[in-house]
């Protein structure tokens, strides 16, 4: 049966906007249907407003701590308004390359509208029945909200209204500390607001290495935020126009609340049943080729609840297009998917945690962990906190790295280049790098394998000793 289109796209997200641009520009007959706005969580309330809003605090922190470099700025003052201003404007800038004209330009059908599968190869949409030879789904995820007694009542924020605040919240409770809850509460903390954190693990960054997120939360902390961690909101009550939240033994009392405890996928309006598509607890689920369970029908993005990553989203749509347009035979490869938590420092990750190389390679590990207090551009630029820590087998190969300091997001891609290509950590600490730079310390943590490595070498170490000493005597 001859159908319309080559694929539909449903969700004018990071991963939807990529398949539904590169299918156009190979000629192939794309429809690209979003029930909102096109440019996803990531351009309206994630990615772009959140490091926009970042970005203003770090000026804040360093103007209200520059006396340190002997610069005095008596009282400075801070306009949240101005502030948001900035974050409004980078979004504008952005907007025009993920808008519906820039898409029609490229020859895709944008529809805009709230549709739903009708069976297992029609999706319908404004009363208009779309047949095609694949689908994607792309629709993404929302906050998931807690069911904490007396939190609707009380009302909240996600990060679909916190950017929109017309002003600074005196005093703000943050439910979660994972990246978001942690990003915007130093970031809000840094612009003024009175900040507690509440987190129901341990430490903040659960999913982190336990000695960066550590690093994390020291500094958080001594920014005067509180973090309460392995503690659950209980019931939160509205008394006197403030919000007031129980948590285990203790009482946080604040103007605003702010939801940061994971994402849940959009996928309910879509009647993924009557296409024959399997939603798990996490999302919908798919095979190594992104296909659903119904393999006309593909999904990637966060709507898949795996890696919630924007990178990883448009990685994952080009290998959608790929197995969509022409033949399923590629597949998703999460070897190396590196990623960042924005706060100052910036804590960045790639590949397997410590605990989890010497789980699957026992004894045959390496950690080579270089403080930032030992690279010079750090101590020139008063930015020592923190470290870069690369985990390797006895061969050199790469398993991981974790760093966390200043531009740790910058600079783990260099660690990124030699997983994904195979490279052993020695690629690192041979190449020449920029003297004094930050970037440094990946190969001065590089060059640690060999030093460990000798170290535990006696027979090499008895060798040289003779061999010096006898070229000596024969000089």
């Amino acid at each position: 049966m001859a159908v319309e289109y080559d694929v539909v796209v449903i969700g004018g997200g990071s991963g939807g906007l990529v398949i539904a641009a590169a299918a156009a520009q190979l000629k192939a007959k794309v429809a690209l249907v979003e029930s909102d706005r096109l440019g996803g969580d990531c351009l309206w309330y994630g990615c772009v407003p959140s490091k926009s809003l970042i970005y203003a605090s770090r000026i804040a922190y360093s103007v209200k701590n520059a006396a340190r470099f002997g610069i005095y700025c008596q009282n400075p003052q801070i306009d949240f308004a101005l502030a948001n201003g900035h974050l409004q404007k980078a979004i504008a800038a952005i907007q025009p390359h993920d808008s519906p004209e820039r898409f029609e330009s490229l020859g895709v059908e944008v529809i805009f509208g709230s549709g739903q599968f009708i069976d297992r190869q029609t999706f319908e949409v404004n009363n208009r029945q779309l047949k095609a030879r694949a689908f994607a789904c792309a629709t993404g995820s929302r906050a998931k909200i807690p069911p904490i007694p007396g939190l609707k009542t009380a009302g909240y924020l996600t990060n679909e209204q916190v950017f929109s605040l017309p002003e600074l919240p005196p005093s703000l409770a943050v439910i979660g500390g994972g990246p978001i809850g942690c990003e915007l509460g130093q970031a809000f903390s840094r612009l003024g607001s009175e900040v507690t954190i509440i987190a129901s693990s341990d430490h903040l960054l659960p999913k982190e290495d336990p000695e960066a997120a550590l690093v994390i939360q020291q500094q958080l902390e001594s920014e005067g935020i509180r973090v309460i961690t392995a503690t659950r909101v209980e019931r939160v009550e509205q008394i006197d126009g403030k919000k007031h939240l129980w948590a285990g033994t203790q009482k946080i009392t604040a103007d605003e609340i702010l939801v940061a405890a994971g994402r849940m996928p959009n996928v309910e309006s879509l009647n993924l049943e009557a296409a024959g598509v399997e939603v798990g607890e996490k999302g919908i689920r798919v095979n190594e080729k992104l296909q659903t369970t119904n393999p006309r029908i593909y999904a990637c993005g966060d709507v898949i609840g795996g890696y919630q990553f924007t990178h990883v989203a448009g990685y994952e749509a080009s290998v959608v297009l790929k197995n969509a347009l022409f033949f399923p035979l590629t597949k998703a490869n999460y070897r190396v998917i590196p990623w960042a938590t924005f706060t100052d420092p910036e804590l960045a990750r790639v590949g397997l945690t410590e605990k989890q190389a010497k789980q699957r390679y026992g004894d045959d590990i390496y950690v080579l962990k270089q403080e930032f207090a030992g690279v010079d551009r750090a101590q020139a630029e008063a930015a020592t906190k923190g470290f870069a820590k690369i985990i390797t087998r006895g061969n050199g190969q790469i398993l991981g790295a974790h760093l966390v300091g200043a531009s740790a997001g910058e600079l783990l891609h260099e660690i990124v280049l030699a997983m994904s290509n195979n490279l052993k950590v020695s690629a690192l600490s041979s190449i020449i790098h920029i003297y004094p730079t930050l970037a440094e310390v990946n190969s001065k943590a590089a060059l640690l394998l060999t030093k460990q490595k000798y170290a535990k070498n006696q027979k090499l170490q008895n060798l040289l000793l003779r061999f010096f000493s006898l070229m000596r005597k024969l000089a």
